[in-house]
């Protein structure tokens, strides 16, 4: 049948009850999961739901993103089917009494997506049997190629007293075919997890896994009251960093250059880089290309 999701066997679709069946629980943080056979984008999707006061633990997960974003408004796009799309809202600055979560400090949000990046090395190192790595400062590599990316996003809230809520979007290639791969303009090549010789490509039981990784990373911060280094999770976002103790070539906004060596991550998720005049702390938001 013209259009069916079951005419390309490698491409199944995903079931929306199974995936509520294991991911969606009373307490949270997973809320509520949708499901969309097609969408502009899910991280537009969730930032809506936020805006209208949506609670925290909202999952959306697209089979085809027509207008997915990257870092820097850098297009994300698949064909159906052949990749994980999916978005989730997180509100770290409020209070979860039943869990004992105190509201996270602002100057921490910018764990969430490194956070996001560990789960997702976890998940592809576990199922898929790849040695996945993350570049500084979420993109996960595979073979020095790019297979995923991250975009965090702040939603304002209802007033300036109240904290913003971040929508945290993953794009994962999984069944991508090499003539389906995007460009990249920051001259990274892109793969997949097929291409790269997988265990696994399913996508059901990778979804699972990383919502899962999300989920405990998440639920160990907050129980530390934002701090990464409590948690365990900047000793774990270095181990999979394959960033750190390489030379890099940083391009700042206004044409500035840095040439040196990735010397680490700081407590605030900032990467450390020494260079001939010294060392900088990069913030993620100050950097456009890093090579």
């Amino acid at each position: 049948m013209p259009g069916s999701p079951y005419t390309d066997l490698d491409r199944p679709p995903l079931s929306a009850a199974r995936l509520r069946r294991a991911l969606v629980a009373p307490h949270g943080p997973w809320t509520r999961l949708e499901l969309r056979v097609e969408t502009g984008s899910t991280n537009a999707d969730v930032a809506e739901a936020a805006r209208a006061g949506e609670p925290e633990g909202l999952v959306v997960v697209a089979e085809r993103q027509t207008a997915g974003r990257g870092r820097r408004g850098r297009a994300w796009q698949s064909p159906a089917r052949a990749g994980i799309a999916t978005s989730v809202l997180l509100r770290p600055g409020e209070a979860v009494t039943e869990r004992g979560w105190p509201p996270a400090p602002q100057t921490g949000y910018g764990w969430l997506p490194l956070l996001a990046g560990v789960a997702l090395v976890e998940a592809v190192t576990r199922l898929a049997e790849l040695d996945a790595r993350l570049k500084w400062p979420n993109d996960l590599l595979v073979d020095d190629a790019k297979c995923a990316g991250i975009l965090a996003e702040a939603v304002p809230g209802p007033s300036p007293a109240r904290p913003p809520a971040i929508v945290l979007g993953m794009g994962l290639n999984v069944t991508l075919r090499a003539d389906e791969l995007p460009e990249n303009p920051t001259g990274l090549p892109a793969t997949s997890l097929q291409l790269a010789g997988a265990a696994a490509t399913d996508r059901d039981p990778l979804l699972r896994a990383l919502l899962r990784g999300i989920a405990d990373w998440y639920a160990e911060w907050r129980a530390a009251g934002g701090d990464a280094v409590a948690s365990g999770l900047r000793d774990a976002y270095l181990a999979a960093c394959a960033t750190v103790d390489r030379q890099v070539r940083v391009l700042l906004p206004g044409g500035e250059e840095l040439t040196g060596t990735a010397t680490g991550v700081d407590a605030d998720g900032q990467l450390l880089v020494t260079t001939a005049g010294g060392s900088r702390a990069l913030a993620a938001g100050d950097v456009l290309h890093l090579r």
